[in-house]
């Protein structure tokens, strides 16, 4: 059988019922666009993730207390949970780390805030001038933290863009407007610029930290110390330098019982790069039932094809049609459902994909390699699914398939 026959008689027998075709197409159609678009989404967010880390600082080093282990126990406190990090230890990293280009202590917590008639609950960090550089933290108008302002405990605040919008309108410039702050008044002396990103500095307020440990927390403990590589050459060097001063200021021999984790920003991407990575293949797997759900409607349909075209089938065979040319023609007819439902169905989850990151909903992105994998899993559907109701056709008797009412 010649394949422009093939060819024929597929358009043919699909035509001849249009919206049966039409239905088992959608099948395909929903599930080919659903795996594009979840898939699309997970890549979209990993990357723009990434993208947010970095904008937080380059070559960033970030220390965190909590994550004590017992050598017994192997009982974790927490990343975070514990007090470990004080005011000694970020002393001491400032004097002795070599190769950085700054270093910060941070201590941060939620408070609610009033000024202009409005009050909002945000997060506020009491933080050293040095921030600024590592956490690339720029501004839009007025100064940030100083020294003077760091050893006279000053309450001074620097608003981030989000809060000065919730407090004082958009557009608006505070600087030289006072805050409360836990019912404590600050003098705005700057606004940071919008970065947006994973730990959103606009929907913040930068207060010194003497401040916030005297006035607000009540203890010169430390919830992260950041540091700031010179190069990403001696990230390693800086980070291993990091560890063995904290393990000696804490007094601690084993580095496993360290009450304290050290992570660079390539570590924090590669965690997080990892989650999402989990989260997209979840997603796709979800999404990829809709296409064991549309290949078993495309069997459905041909193995009622099969038994409405049964006298043909007899009539072929009684012609001279070889088993393997009606199980070609069956076969082929699965394959040609499969990979229209394929071809409209990355068309619309691209469009959909494009259509979500366009209005800047979610950031969505588009790898070759998901197209291609979605293209090659219609195809296998249309040949797994559809082999079963060929290979019925080829095997019926053409005597009794000619009887066949």
């Amino acid at each position: 059988m010649k394949l422009t026959d093939i060819f024929e008689e597929t358009y043919t027998a699909l035509s001849a019922n249009k919206s049966r075709s039409g239905l088992t197409i959608l099948g395909i159609v929903i599930g080919i666009s659903s795996v594009i678009v979840m898939v699309a989404i997970g890549q979209g967010s990993q990357a723009s993730i990434t993208s947010q880390i970095e904008s937080m600082g380059s070559n960033l080093i970030a220390v965190t207390p909590g994550v004590a282990m017992s050598s017994n126990s192997r009982v974790s406190s927490g990343w975070g949970s514990a007090q470990s990090l004080d005011n000694d230890d970020l002393e001491r990293l400032k004097a002795e780390l070599v190769g950085v280009k700054g270093v910060a202590g941070e201590l941060s917590g939620r408070y609610q805030v009033i000024a202009n008639g409005n009050n909002t609950n945000t997060s506020v960090v009491g933080t050293e001038p040095a921030y600024a550089i590592v956490k690339n933290l720029g501004l839009a108008s007025g100064d940030f933290i100083s020294e003077q302002n760091l050893r006279n405990a000053s309450r001074v605040a620097v608003l981030g863009p989000t809060v000065v919008e919730d407090l004082f309108g958009e557009g608006a410039d505070p600087v030289g407007e006072t805050v409360k702050i836990n019912g404590l008044k600050f003098k705005i002396i700057g606004v940071s610029e919008s970065k947006g990103g994973l730990m959103n500095q606009d929907d913040a307020i930068f207060i010194p930290l003497t401040t916030i440990q005297r006035s607000l927390v009540g203890r010169n403990r430390l919830s992260t110390i950041d540091i700031a590589a010179e190069s990403t050459a001696v990230m390693s060097s800086v980070e291993e330098q990091t560890k063995a001063i904290l393990l000696d200021e804490h007094d601690i021999a084993n580095p496993d019982e360290a009450d304290f984790q050290v992570m660079n920003q390539a570590e924090i991407v590669e965690a997080v790069s990892n989650i999402t990575a989990t989260l997209t293949l979840l997603l796709a797997a979800i999404a990829g039932i809709s296409l064991v759900v549309g290949g078993i409607g495309i069997m459905n349909m041909m193995l009622t094809t099969v038994t409405e075209r049964t006298r043909e089938i007899g009539l072929r065979k009684a012609l001279g049609a070889k088993r393997i040319d009606i199980n070609r023609q069956f076969l082929f007819e699965a394959i040609v459902l499969t990979l229209l439902g394929g071809i409209i169905g990355i068309t619309l989850g691209s469009l959909i994909s494009f259509t979500i990151s366009y209005f800047d909903l979610i950031q969505t992105k588009i790898s070759v390699l998901s197209v291609v994998l979605a293209f090659g899993i219609s195809a296998a559907i249309g040949i797994v699914f559809g082999y079963y109701p060929a290979r019925r056709a080829s095997a019926l008797n053409p005597i009794e398939a000619l009887r066949y009412e």
